[in-house]
């Protein structure tokens, strides 16, 4: 028993030792290598937590219901619950978490997200539409904790680039690996699991790769501000200031939200519907996404100014939407192919999503001079965002259950964007006006 204890003892300090070497060496390497070091980390992260994420919705499960329902909307549904229900205590919880908490709850929060595809795979079918709402409820807060890593630096825009590539792509690539899995006569309720135990040390290692990343330096700080953890009363009176622009800017993500996850939970029924059945579309379209994405969030960071960052993410929402509905009515009128129609639609959503997942509350804060973080202002957001994907498929499923998902994306796409431009219009006068009087004040403090 002594043996066992000393032989612990020795590798736990093998590891402290291991971890405060790697950190030292870290800290003395160039800003290009910290960059590169730290982008590949969260999206090798990132892209994990798909793992456990979307692989279920490329099976059909076909000839299931339940309380008279198509048992895969159950299933979304119930995993968009879990989500929702996650990113409603995000709120509070990543506002409020200390950088040395990030990585034990990471790893807590997605082996219980492992552990529900278990219980998924085990319980009989329909019967386990639950560990969806389980699997969901610890996934949702995922994002925030490795975006806590990434906040509040010169080079957040460059790490943001790495972050939402993975999230394009990888929620694409792993619908392929799933999508072989079932090729491979592998039963439906097991591939998700499968998916994610091959997935799961990898998530370990890139997490513990974040943890050793150098803080934010003073510089960042004097760019960006501090982000620091923010109470319930610093919360609310954030709101009081600037709750009329961020109500706007948040509708804004609601639709574009609803529209994102619709393309992506049914991608599988909406290109049966166009007539593709290639395992291999699901990540091809993504990547040409992706990379466009990536060279747009380049652009920002050239943008040195806080402000003029802020407000060209306003014009790279209002493109994203008309993206959206000149695509979609040259598809309809048949002058593009449904593949290009299925990226230039889906870049134009990702144009209009993109900003509220990376920088677009990062440069809002660092004009403000507010004492806040992402997290906040993300995780309110998404919290709308993911509520309003189930008033959605509940709508869809109840209401209108005749309209097939390819009719009610392309009905979607004629309007929403145009109701979202009206809503970016008026966020940008009223941070325009907040903006402006914020740096006139600590001009004055200054001056004093």
């Amino acid at each position: 028993m002594f043996s066992v204890l000393k032989s612990a003892e020795n590798t736990m300090q093998f590891f402290q030792n291991f971890t405060e070497k790697s950190r030292e060496f870290l800290s003395k390497r160039s800003q290009l290598f910290i960059t590169i070091y730290m982008g590949l980390a969260a999206f090798i992260a990132y892209s994990c937590m798909y793992a456990f994420r979307k692989p279920y919705t490329v099976a059909a499960f076909e000839g299931l219901q339940i309380w008279g329902m198509n048992y895969k909307i159950v299933l979304v549904i119930s995993q968009l619950i879990g989500y929702t229900m996650a990113k409603g205590l995000g709120i509070k919880f990543i506002s409020e978490i200390k950088p040395e908490n990030r990585a034990k709850y990471s790893l807590i929060l997605i082996g219980y997200s492992l552990l529900s595809l278990f219980f998924f795979y085990i319980v009989p079918s329909p019967d386990n539409w639950v560990f969806m709402i389980l699997n969901g409820l610890g996934l949702g807060m995922i994002y925030g904790l490795v975006f806590s890593y990434l906040e509040g630096r010169k080079i957040t825009e460059i790490l943001s680039a790495f972050l939402i590539i993975s999230f394009i792509v990888s929620s694409g690539f792993m619908k392929t690996i799933g999508k072989l899995f079932l090729t491979n006569n592998v039963n439906e309720n097991l591939m998700p699991l499968l998916v994610g135990l091959i997935f799961f040390p990898i998530f370990l290692l890139a997490i513990y790769a974040l943890t050793l990343a150098p803080f934010p330096t003073i510089a960042d700080e004097e760019s960006r501000t501090p982000r620091l953890p923010m109470n319930g009363a610093e919360r609310m009176s954030f709101l009081n200031k600037y709750g009329f622009g961020l109500f706007s800017l948040i509708i804004v993500y609601i639709l574009m939200t609803v529209f994102r996850d619709l393309r992506d939970n049914f991608s599988l029924e909406i290109w049966k519907e166009l007539g593709i059945t290639a395992t291999s579309v699901f990540t091809q379209t993504e990547l040409i996404i992706g990379s466009i994405i990536a060279l747009n969030i380049g652009i920002g960071y050239m943008i040195k100014s806080n402000k003029n960052a802020f407000f060209a993410n306003h014009f790279f929402i209002i493109l994203g939407c008309l993206l959206i509905t000149v695509s979609t009515k040259s598809f309809l009128q048949n002058y593009t192919s449904p593949f290009w129609w299925v990226v230039l639609s889906g870049l134009g959503v990702y144009m209009a999503y993109i900003p509220f997942n990376s920088v677009l509350f990062d440069r809002l804060l660092a004009v403000l001079k507010e004492k806040a973080n992402v997290g906040f202002l993300f995780y309110l957001a998404d919290f709308c965002g993911y509520l309003g994907s189930i008033l959605v498929l509940v709508y869809q499923n109840f209401i209108d259950k005749n309209v097939s998902y390819l009719q009610l994306i392309t009905e979607m796409a004629l309007w929403l964007p145009m109701f979202s431009i009206l809503l970016v219009i008026i966020s940008l006068v009223f941070f325009t006006g907040r903006i402006n009087n914020s740096i006139s004040n600590n001009k004055t403090i200054a001056i004093g």
